[in-house]
């Protein structure tokens, strides 16, 4: 990916994360419809982010006013807190794409670990050249499904019955 195509195509982490739990959430949150703040489930996500793992040196940083990245800085690993691995690999996508950002950056030598304090996991997470490969299509995905003049269709999910968007998509 050229640095122009790079410009135009990065976004924030929730972005990514969104595209792989669901395309139509993606395309409400871009579109500024934000429902999160009601939602006990991102509250709880909230609470546990700010209380685990304080006793160690972290800090939590925003770069180009677009990703918020959390760093272990004396293990130089980028650090995602979730709730659970029910969506893991929307977490894991979120990770990468820091990784990838900071490369783009010139910061090299990162490694990413998700962390899932509630069920005491940790999983570390490389960036490689598939997983460069992987963030670059999300990012034009992203670009396509935000582009979309109406919010694409999908299904009906089990994770649809926590989603803060449930009673928009659902009724």
């Amino acid at each position: 990916m050229t640095d122009e195509e790079f410009a135009v195509l990065k976004t924030n982490g929730i972005k990514v994360n969104y595209y792989v739990v669901c395309p139509r959430k993606l395309w409400l949150y871009s579109h500024d419809i934000r429902l999160e703040h009601s939602s006990e489930r991102v509250a709880l996500g909230r609470f546990l982010h700010e209380r685990a793992y304080r006793h160690q040196p972290r800090r939590e940083l925003l770069i180009d006013n677009l990703i918020k990245i959390d760093l272990l800085e004396a293990e130089g690993k980028v650090l995602e807190v979730k709730y659970s691995r029910r969506l893991k690999e929307a977490a894991r996508l979120q990770v990468l794409y820091y990784l990838y950002y900071l490369k783009r950056l010139g910061a090299t030598g990162l490694t990413g670990e998700l962390r899932f304090p509630k069920e005491r996991r940790c999983e570390p997470v490389t960036l490689t050249e598939q997983g460069e490969r992987e963030v670059e299509t999300a990012l034009r995905e992203i670009q396509r499904i935000e582009q979309l003049p109406a919010p694409p269709h999908v299904n009906f999910m089990p994770i649809c019955r926590r989603c803060a968007y449930a009673e928009l998509c659902w009724g």
